[in-house]
C-alpha cells in the first residue's frame, strides 16, 4: 500500500482511516521486530499498541524521506529498546522465569510462538547478540536495504554490513555445528 499521500494532504486525511490501513499492512511485521528485540510476546503485544498509539498522535510528522515501512520499523525499534532498559521490563522477564518453572501447559500463543521459531534457522537467528540479530532481521525478514536499515539504526552503511557479514558467519558456523558455545 502507498502511504506518499500523508505528504500532500497535510492534515486534511481521515487519522483512524490512515491509521487502520497502517495496523493491516504493517502489524505483523511490527509484532516480528519488536518480538525479536523483547524476545517476549507480551513485551512485543504491548510494543506493537504503543507503535500504533504513537504513530495516531505523531502521524502529521512523517515527512516522506523513509518509507512508511522504515519509519515503523524505527518507531517499533525505539519503543522496544525503551522497554528493555525499563526496570518493569526486567520484572516481568523475571517473573515470566520464575512462573515457566512451575511447569504450567503452553499457552495458545507460545504454542503459535514456537511455531514461528521452528525453523533451525530462525531459532539461531534469534539467539545471536542483539547488534548482529537486528541486523540480519531487518535484512532477511523485513527485506530492508542496508542503506535503510543504516538509517533506521543510525549508524554507516559499513557497521550495517560489518554486522551482516559477522552475523551470517556466526549463523554458518553454528548451523553446521562448528560453534558449540550458547555465545555465538
Amino acid at each position: 500500500m502507498d502511504f506518499t499521500y500523508l505528504n500532500t494532504l497535510a492534515g486534511e486525511y481521515d487519522r483512524e482511516q490512515v491509521l487502520h490501513d497502517l495496523i493491516h499492512v504493517y502489524r505483523n511485521e511490527v509484532w516480528d521486530y519488536a518480538f525479536s528485540i523483547t524476545r517476549s510476546v507480551d513485551m512485543a503485544d504491548d510494543v506493537v499498541q504503543d507503535v500504533f498509539l504513537k504513530v495516531y498522535e505523531k502521524m502529521h510528522t512523517y515527512r516522506g524521506e523513509a518509507s512508511m515501512k522504515t519509519w515503523l520499523l524505527r518507531i517499533t525499534r525505539n519503543t522496544s529498546l525503551n522497554r528493555r532498559k525499563s526496570s518493569f521490563f526486567r520484572r516481568v522477564l523475571l517473573m515470566d522465569e520464575v512462573s515457566e518453572g512451575r511447569g504450567r501447559s503452553p499457552s495458545a500463543e507460545n504454542q503459535a510462538i514456537d511455531k514461528m521459531v521452528s525453523s533451525e534457522a530462525w531459532k539461531l537467528v534469534l539467539q545471536l547478540p542483539m547488534r548482529h540479530r537486528e541486523v540480519m532481521v531487518l535484512h532477511a525478514y523485513h527485506g530492508l536495504a542496508q542503506e535503510e536499515i543504516a538509517s533506521l539504526l543510525h549508524v554507516p552503511i559499513g557497521t550495517v554490513k560489518s554486522r551482516l557479514h559477522h552475523a551470517r558467519q556466526k549463523l554458518a558456523k553454528r548451523f553446521a555445528g562448528g560453534a558449540r558455545d550458547d555465545r555465538l
